[in-house]
């Protein structure tokens, strides 16, 4: 069975970092979302410190759903990882009941997993030298204010929550596959311990 990993965290959490090594696990394509938001960014000039316009997520949404399109023509067999920030502001429970619908609809498992850091962690994060590869929020000032504002959406019931904080990537992507076995393995899995002290 193909699976449809969706790993959701804040700025900082380590979504791309454990994606990458869960790709290197699994063979699943790894869709970060800034490989849907950088074509844009690129074309406007975001630089990472400085706020970006409400209307370049619109049209990164655009360039996201084409991505999807594409998802849903790929052989049955190919798993995938996508990538996001939601806040507990957004519409993110929509979000997430799309990509159930398109794992349904190409008969793989959907894996929710949220990660979790906490704010100094993740505002430590924002220098580190990685995040200007894929045109990444830098400021922790920008940082704390998404995290007043709207934080991390809460995690549903079914999802595995990981403290990135406490986990190297490798043991995260690790934890996830062997969540994913029993997602599988079952047609409506509990909810997952949280996990990240070993």
């Amino acid at each position: 069975m193909s699976h449809l990993f969706y790993l959701v965290g804040a700025p900082g959490s380590g979504k791309r970092t454990v994606g990458k090594e869960l790709s290197a696990l699994t063979g699943a394509a790894l869709l970060d979302n800034h490989l849907f938001n950088d074509p844009v960014f690129t074309a406007f000039g975001v630089d990472g410190v400085s706020p970006v316009p409400p209307e370049l997520f619109d049209l990164a949404e655009e360039v996201r759903q084409v991505g999807l399109r594409a998802l849903r023509l790929a052989p049955p067999a190919r798993s995938h990882i996508l990538t996001n920030y939601l806040s507990r502001v957004e519409e993110g429970e929509e979000v997430v009941a799309e990509l159930r619908t398109l794992a349904r609809e190409r008969g793989a498992a959907f894996v929710p997993v949220w990660l979790e850091c906490p704010l100094p962690e993740l505002e430590a994060r924002m220098g580190q030298p990685e995040r200007r590869e894929r045109l990444k929020l830098r400021d922790p000032l920008i940082l704390r204010g998404l995290m007043e504002r709207g934080g991390v959406m809460d995690a549903p019931a079914d999802a595995l929550v990981l403290d990135t904080a406490r986990l190297d990537p490798h043991e995260a992507a690790r934890r996830i596959v062997a969540f994913a076995g029993a997602v599988s393995g079952s047609a409506r899995p509990g909810r997952a311990e949280r996990a990240g002290t070993g």
